[in-house]
């Protein structure tokens, strides 16, 4: 009888840490298929506890060789912000903090570093789906490899030589209603063979 009852208890536990698991893939999931491109902010703030958690969640990407050369540029000030909102990323200036992902385009060594934009890629898609799982917005806004975007961002951030941005992402509350856009295509799926 109390053999019975151990398992019983031990069957018990098993599923309830299988749905526990389960809930927690689905979430990642929804969270996933959550994200969206906010570019209108409302004025209330993003917390600096919130800031550190999304810039937690960038540097947790993957990274090649593990370099992590990914640098990370946290700007509230608006005339900062308003040099950076060059072009059609007017969205910038309103936002209540950017962030702004560099990165490091030399190895240890002082040789090129062939990963930056792939880890960094990488490590700006984390840090979107921190925005999303805090319930705030962003929008990854490009700054390589486009030199009227680079240049004055360069020039506005003070970065070194062997520091290059990677793109610009606006953070705040939304204020709009935006939705995810379904991006699935079955068409851009090959299996074996092309």
């Amino acid at each position: 009888m109390k053999l019975t009852i151990k398992i019983a208890l031990a069957t018990l536990l098993a599923m309830v840490c299988m749905t526990g698991f389960a809930q927690e893939q689905q979430s990642a999931l929804d969270n996933i298929f959550a994200r969206k491109s906010v570019r209108s902010y409302t004025d209330e703030p993003v917390s600096p506890e919130q800031v550190e958690t999304i810039l937690k969640a960038a540097m947790a990407a993957p990274s090649g060789m593990n370099m992590q050369p990914w640098r990370f540029v946290v700007v509230t000030d608006q005339k900062v912000k308003d040099i950076l909102a060059v072009g059609f990323n007017k969205m910038i200036a309103k936002a209540p903090v950017v962030i702004i992902v560099c990165g490091k385009t030399t190895n240890k060594l002082g040789a090129p570093n062939k990963n930056w934009t792939a880890d960094c890629a990488a490590s700006t898609e984390n840090l979107l789906l921190a925005v999303e799982a805090l319930g705030l917005g962003a929008v990854w806004t490009a700054c390589y490899p486009y030199e009227d975007r680079m240049n004055p961002t360069v020039e506005a951030l003070g970065l070194p030589e062997n520091i290059s941005p990677y793109c610009i992402v606006p953070i705040g509350h939304p204020a709009g209603n935006d939705k995810p856009k379904d991006k699935w295509n079955p068409e851009n799926i090959h299996y074996e063979k092309w």
